[in-house]
């Protein structure tokens, strides 16, 4: 790598960290810019777990040092999510580096749509989600997230919110599955020989701080401020990987 790669991923890392934390969607950024530095599509998409691990991982840490925790609550979708997560991490794994490349950059603008929904938490009933609907919700949710990975933490969010937590407690719920569904699709990419130790190494170090940093300040209440430089961002990287520009 060189050092224009070394910089890019780094602070790309730590701007993901704070958008996966925030709001979701931080790897439509991520896993683009470990291709342009070099890493094939596929290998990216492994690559880039090791980076939403640690920060999935001090985001929980710090939202457990500002007194937010999820797990009690989110207990009953760890099964679903696991298998899920198992299944598409084995199915995206087949696959070949151009076609992932190809439909990464055409998923990334319905991720895009969804980073301008606001979730608004529906603090007027209880929590309503039936035992069916939200095994069978995060199931989905585990499988798309051991595939791709970009906007699974966008999709918990809205989901979340709509069931009734507020925006601070479905985040810190959502790092909470997404160090899970992590854990067990790193292992699966890690046996394909999809993980590049260097750049997800690098990118990882940035992905911790934005972790640790998006905890706090989705504690204050921030999450909007990201949306604009998310999208802006992912839309010209995913132009990028449909080949629109050099």
């Amino acid at each position: 790598m060189s050092l224009t790669d070394v910089l890019l991923l780094v602070f790309g890392g730590l701007a993901a960290g704070v958008i996966n934390t925030m709001a979701g969607g931080g790897s439509t950024i991520t896993v683009p810019l470990l291709v342009l530095a070099g890493v094939p599509g596929t290998q990216a998409n492994g690559s880039n777990r090791v980076g939403v691990l640690a920060s999935s991982a001090a985001a929980v840490i710090s939202f457990r040092r500002l007194g937010v925790s999820g797990i009690r609550k989110s207990s009953i979708v760890f099964l679903p999510v696991f298998f899920g997560s198992l299944v598409g991490s084995s199915l995206i794994s087949q696959i070949s580096d151009d076609t992932f490349e190809k439909l990464f950059g055409v998923l990334m603008i319905p991720i895009v749509l969804l980073t301008l929904i606001s979730p608004t938490p529906k603090k007027d009933r209880e929590k309503t989600w039936s035992r069916g609907l939200t095994i069978s919700v995060f199931t989905f949710v585990g499988l798309y997230g051991g595939a791709i990975q970009a906007g699974v933490g966008l999709l918990m969010v809205l989901a979340l919110s709509h069931s009734g937590f507020d925006l601070v407690k479905a985040n810190s719920i959502k790092v909470l599955i997404n160090v899970l569904l992590t854990v067990v699709a790193l292992p699966v990419f890690l046996l394909a020989g999809k993980v590049d130790w260097g750049p997800a190494l690098t990118l990882a170090g940035g992905f911790a701080l934005g972790g640790w940093m998006g905890a706090k300040w989705a504690f204050q209440g921030g999450e909007k401020v990201i949306r604009f430089v998310m999208v802006v961002s992912a839309l010209v990287l995913s132009g990028r990987l449909l080949g629109l520009y050099g």
